[in-house]
């Protein structure tokens, strides 16, 4: 009997290991089937199951669409050390390049799991000027289930200098290569799985903010739910900002403050501004209903540390204040008070204006060798406005129509791309939709968060939970606990609250624990 039981076993182990071969090999037949997609205006340039295992880079890896580093960069939230090699799970992997037009060189991924697919769609956004791929986010996305896509946006290298003289690939940048990498995504999903995806999200920040922004403007129907965070749009005006910014300090010599100074004036602020929301933790709630005056730090007699001289307390104005056309009409807000300690500007005096130049040489000039001390901020983005990379729509009724959810988030303390004009996109679609839009828009700010994450405030949280159950099981998020986290250990958790409302302190418990913070407008 026990010989009999054996060779049955045996028997079923051995069908069961065809049957699992049989199945891999169908599995991997059908990734490569996809070869024989035929698709106007797509090349594929590779077609390949990939087994899982360590991350192995793109052979154009090293063209900047990606590799070791580039998986470990987390992109828009700053840098990090190398980390080890991260591991995925098995994939379906295209690559092709989009050619919607004569002069368009898309490049875009597709990763799509071989077991476990979770029914869904994720796209993930670029930072900056885009020009690669974003791994990091698409692993991220893989390993939770997600077939996921991204796009270089049709273009190489961290700079606008892409556009110059190529209007196409400009509409490429703007628009058109997250559209077009979005349709062809979801055609080869379909062609893969046999069925298209229950649900699509995109999940950005910064220039992801920006192109979350333009994709629910100009083709509502592509996402049910979008995460769009520190959107860098305008793009246009935020770069105009910065040249300003940069041209008010270089008439400001000797205003650069030491690392001191800068720490006398965040230890200023935080005395002024701290407990406003009521607890004092190093965490400013809402900058906004911080009124702190810098020239209340001038040196009444000799320079120190501690004070700052005239030319000082003008950078810190300049640094603090919304930059306006001569109209009044603000262009881009000044960066909050709370953050300062990240704030380089304030430490240096610019010779000439950073990487936005390019938003008005190239994009508004079309002239490399444009000389910036003839920008004059009303008419150069006005100018540069007309290359149509942005969108200042706030009227999102087709999106909401469609039955979609957008999630905004920005960080208090963003050094990069001050925070105040999120909110004032926010509060425009309420004047323009009406007051209360809270069943498919709501915005979160983020006390002492920095660009997308980092800095000293919670800025850890499940961004794609919070939108599934909002968009498939229709829970609206009322607070979303987040955490800070240092060396793999949570330090703090705190209620993040929709705009206007702050986390307030109950008056009891561990100011390190958000049950003891309830939301608020206060």
């Amino acid at each position: 009997m026990r010989t009999s039981a054996f060779v049955i076993r045996l028997s079923a182990g051995l069908c069961g290991l065809a049957a699992l071969a049989l199945a891999q090999t169908s599995t991997q037949n059908s990734c490569e089937n996809l070869k024989s997609v035929s698709i106007p205006g797509v090349e594929f340039s590779a077609v390949e199951t990939v087994a899982a295992g360590a991350y192995q880079p793109p052979a154009r890896a090293g063209l900047g669409a990606g590799g070791p580093a580039a998986l470990n960069n987390p992109g828009p939230g700053g840098a990090r050390a190398a980390a080890p090699p991260q591991m995925l799970p098995a994939h379906c992997r295209v690559a092709a390049t989009l050619r919607p037009s004569s002069d368009s060189d898309i490049k875009m991924e597709l990763w799509m799991p071989v077991e476990n697919w979770n029914g869904k769609f994720e796209m993930v956004g670029n930072g900056g000027w885009a020009g690669i791929i974003s791994f990091p986010q698409m692993a991220a996305a893989l390993r939770d289930g997600y077939a996921t896509a991204s796009t270089d946006t049709g273009h190489e290298g961290g700079n606008g200098m892409f556009a110059l003289g190529h209007p196409e690939k400009i509409v490429d940048f703007g628009w058109r290569a997250v559209h077009d990498t979005v349709v062809q995504s979801k055609a080869l999903i379909k062609a893969y799985y046999k069925e298209n995806p229950k649900y699509s999200y995109w999940n950005g920040c910064s220039t992801g903010g920006r192109q979350a922004l333009v994709e629910v403007t100009k083709f509502p129907d592509d996402f049910d739910g979008v995460l769009a965070g520190a959107p860098a749009n305008p793009h246009i005006h935020l770069h105009a900002a910065g040249v300003e910014r940069s041209k008010e300090l270089m008439k400001n010599p000797g205003g650069a403050l030491s690392e001191a100074n800068v720490e006398a004036l965040h230890k200023a602020i935080l005395a002024k501004c701290d407990a406003l929301d009521g607890v004092k933790d190093g965490l400013i709630g809402d900058p906004t209903k911080c009124h702190f005056d810098p020239a209340s730090m001038l040196c009444k007699g000799e320079e120190s540390d501690g004070c700052l001289t005239s030319a000082q307390v003008e950078t810190v104005k300049i640094e603090f204040a919304d930059v306006k056309t001569q109209k009044g009409e603000i262009i881009w807000t000044g960066y909050e008070p709370g953050g300062e300690l990240q704030y380089a500007a304030l430490k240096s005096t610019p010779t000439q204006p950073g990487g936005g130049w390019d938003s008005i040489r190239i994009l508004g000039h079309q002239d490399a060798d444009y000389d910036f001390r003839k920008f004059d901020l009303d008419t150069d983005v006005a100018l540069a406005d007309k290359s149509g990379i942005d969108t200042h729509t706030t009227d999102l009724a087709p999106f909401k129509a469609h039955g979609g959810k957008l999630l905004l988030y920005h960080g208090w303390a963003d050094q990069a791309i001050p925070p105040g004009n999120t909110v004032n996109f926010y509060s425009a679609v309420l004047q323009t939709m009406g007051p209360d839009q809270s069943d498919w828009l709501r915005l979160f700010m983020v006390p002492g968060m920095q660009h997308c994450a980092g800095g000293q405030g919670t800025d850890q949280f499940n961004k794609m939970a919070v939108i599934e159950r909002w968009r498939e099981d229709g829970k609206a998020p009322a607070q979303i606990v987040a955490s800070h986290v240092t060396n793999g250990q949570v330090e703090m958790t705190r209620p993040l609250c929709p705009y206007p409302q702050v986390a307030v302190y109950k008056g009891s418990g561990l100011t390190t624990d958000a049950g003891n913070f309830t939301c608020a407008v206060r």
